[in-house]
């Protein structure tokens, strides 16, 4: 069974269990704008500018549909977070409706209004 097969039925059993997945929508904080990229993240290399976001990846590379809602803010510099909201296969209608709930439920907006 390939990795991509295997991916895909694990998280087939994960859905008879759970209806969203909910994840990070990256690996660390927002970083230093003048860096290309990180270089390690808690002692682990990063070879790529992908590999500090790598966590998004795999819900596409199986098929599934994801959705990004803000989470809150931290790190060092006090930035954004999002967090990814993982469907099962076929429910690509129902995430932008979970993300609107996120959005009234947290009234994110109003938590911390960007400065313009």
């Amino acid at each position: 069974m390939s990795a991509l097969a295997l991916s895909s039925a694990l998280a087939a059993a994960l859905f008879e269990r759970f209806d969203v997945l909910a994840l990070p929508s990256a690996q660390m904080w927002s970083f230093d704008v003048t860096l290309d990229y990180p270089r390690e993240i808690a002692g682990q290399g990063m070879d790529t500018y992908h590999r500090w976001m790598e966590v998004v990846f795999a819900a596409s590379l199986i098929g599934l549909p994801a959705i990004c809602v803000p989470a809150g803010f931290g790190g060092a510099h006090d930035l954004p977070m999002g967090l990814q909201l993982i469907g099962r296969r076929g429910s690509d209608a129902k995430l932008p409706r979970l993300g609107e709930a996120w959005h009234r439920a947290t009234a994110w907006p109003g938590r911390r209004p960007p400065n313009i």
